[in-house]
């Protein structure tokens, strides 16, 4: 270990102590009445590595207080869905909420997935059960079409095996006015909220607004737009979890790969002060003169009208 790392460790064992005994901050999810902490444990990064790994940060999670879990069917191929089934049970399932959500777009096709879910989770239901990554308008009119995906997601609910349904996308605001628009049973939206979203296909001028009318809640998601931030050295994944609380959301999707990252996150959201509007801007101010688009956002729909370009779900989102 050099000199820089033996001193950034140093720092964040420091800050970690120094917060040990400070509660995690809490929000309410829009009109869900769930009191949800404002860090959520995201799903896909953890099982990037091996099963004991991802157990070891879900552990770590419930122990630092995080009570929101954050999964989806297709991720690591129902390995998240999984882990959270080995790790989350009996008395604490009691006091956790559990997410996942099902991205297939027929009611059939969907279901299923919820079915799968809830036999990986080893539980009878899910608090928040979302339609994942809605990215196109063709995949809006399969969800609001007979037979579609939004069949599944009110039966669920009447059914008890979601408690609340929602719908996440990254590629395109007008993606997530239209389901906004089309059906007023929506509790919960999850989309981008980042420093750079403001300079192309804003979700945070375009969406959240629309999201805050209706009273719904705000997940928000790609703090540092899946590493893309980060990989452009255009700001530091503290400053990228402090600019997206500063906003209007109720908490933020993080991921980590490791329970050290976790513990970073955590101390961060445990120290965070809101940014003033002055602090906003310069941010901003910086943020626009470096890269923007989907040289950052790589999961945006493209300038030139392209098709959308393949992801990972990774790099610390």
């Amino acid at each position: 270990m050099n000199r820089r790392q033996f001193l950034r460790a140093s720092s964040v064992a420091i800050t970690s102590s120094a917060l040990a005994d400070t509660p995690l901050p809490v929000a309410n999810l829009g009109k869900t009445g769930m009191r949800i902490t404002r860090i959520t444990l995201g799903g896909a990064h953890m099982r990037f590595g091996t099963e004991a790994n991802a157990l070891a940060i879900i552990r770590r999670a419930l122990d630092l207080g995080i009570n929101m879990f954050d999964s989806a069917r297709k991720y690591n191929d129902g390995e998240s869905d999984a882990c959270y089934g080995k790790a989350i049970g009996g008395a604490v399932r009691q006091r956790v909420f559990l997410m996942s959500k099902a991205q297939l777009r027929t009611r059939d096709e969907a279901m299923r997935q919820l079915e799968e879910t809830l036999r990986a989770m080893r539980t009878d239901y899910l608090d928040l059960w979302q339609c994942h990554e809605v990215t196109t308008h063709d995949e809006v009119d399969r969800i609001f079409a007979k037979g579609g995906a939004l069949e599944a997601f009110v039966a669920a609910r009447q059914q008890g095996k979601a408690r609340h349904i929602g719908f996440t996308g990254h590629a395109d605001p007008t993606v997530h006015q239209r389901m906004l628009a089309g059906f007023d049973g929506w509790e919960t939206v999850q989309h981008p909220v980042n420093l750079v979203d403001p300079h192309y296909l804003s979700f945070i001028a375009n969406v959240l607004p629309k999201v805050r009318a209706k009273g719904l809640g705000l997940l928000a998601m790609k703090c540092n737009a899946m590493g893309g931030i980060g990989k452009n050295r255009i700001a530091p994944y503290a400053e990228c979890l402090r600019f997206t609380l500063s906003q209007d959301v109720d908490t933020v999707v993080s991921g980590a790969t490791t329970v050290e990252e976790l513990d970073q996150n955590v101390a961060t959201v445990k120290a965070f002060h809101k940014l003033s509007l002055e602090e906003q801007s310069s941010i901003l101010e910086r943020t626009k003169k470096g890269p923007t688009g989907t040289r950052v956002e790589n999961y945006k729909k493209q300038e030139t009208g392209g098709a959308l370009p393949a992801h990972r779900d990774g790099d610390r989102a």
